[in-house]
């Protein structure tokens, strides 16, 4: 399985990061391959390129606020989430996820 992800926060500190190393952290539980940008305070770091995500299977974003250049993930399954929800829950929302995608 290969995942995208892009989390980003209203004030682009702490949450954003802390739900990209959830997020991070539960996919490679699974076995699955992760990318995760982040649109924080910095700007756009660690950015996910075209060529990956042709690869991907789908895309998790973050919804609470606009992410930039989403248009990259036009004709991906897109997942949307909170931000505080991935902090906490990151891995039931990727066990969730896995659940869907084997339906």
């Amino acid at each position: 399985m290969k995942m995208l992800a892009v989390t980003s926060c209203p004030s682009g500190v702490a949450h954003t990061y802390m739900a990209a190393e959830a997020l991070e952290n539960a996919a490679k539980e699974k076995g699955w391959n992760v990318k995760v940008e982040t649109q924080g305070s910095y700007g756009i770091e660690n950015r996910i390129e075209l060529e990956e995500v042709r690869d991907a299977d789908f895309v998790l974003l973050t919804k609470d606020i606009a992410i930039k250049e989403e248009g990259r993930f036009t004709g991906k399954p897109i997942i949307r989430v909170g931000v505080a929800d991935a902090v906490k829950k990151a891995p039931q929302i990727i066990e969730q996820i896995e659940k869907k995608l084997k339906k």
